[in-house]
């Protein structure tokens, strides 16, 4: 059985290392121990020493050196967009909630969860439905889940 003991960012290998490719939601990006199968039928076991934190055209390096490349799959997320003088006020609401949150630009992105969208539009914001890749800020002190209550 293929075996993946490690993980690589993007940028950190060559086009012609990669033998298959696989497309995983945030969830199955963070997990520690898991089987899965590449888009080209590669079988392979993820058996890391820590939870990993992988992004979009990063890789799991299986123990032959060979790369499977991991996509950031489409997850249904609420695209906020809060003016200059709200951002402060919601980011607090939502950081004070713990929720994974991604910034690109002048928007918010957070997975869709209708009790958070409700009491956003309760503070004012405009919240838009949409299916992208999330890739969320890694926290203070580094990649990986920033809180557990475990």
């Amino acid at each position: 059985m293929l075996r993946s003991l490690e993980t690589v960012e993007r940028g950190t290998f060559e086009p012609d290392e990669v033998v298959d490719k696989i497309t995983l939601d945030l969830d199955a990006r963070r997990k520690r121990r898991q089987m899965l199968t590449g888009a080209g039928g590669t079988s392979f076991l993820v058996d890391l020493p820590i939870v990993p934190s992988l992004k979009d055209g990063d890789g799991f390096r299986l123990e032959g050196g060979q790369i499977i490349e991991v996509h950031a799959a489409p997850e249904a997320l609420l695209e906020i967009r809060p003016s200059a003088g709200d951002v402060g006020r919601i980011a607090w609401h939502l950081g004070n909630r713990h929720l994974p949150v991604q910034f690109a630009g002048d928007s918010i992105y957070l997975r869709a969860d209708h009790v958070i969208e409700d009491m956003l539009k309760k503070l004012g914001a405009e919240t838009r439905h949409i299916d992208a890749p999330f890739d969320p800020e890694g926290g203070a002190y580094g990649h990986g889940h920033t809180h557990s209550h475990d």
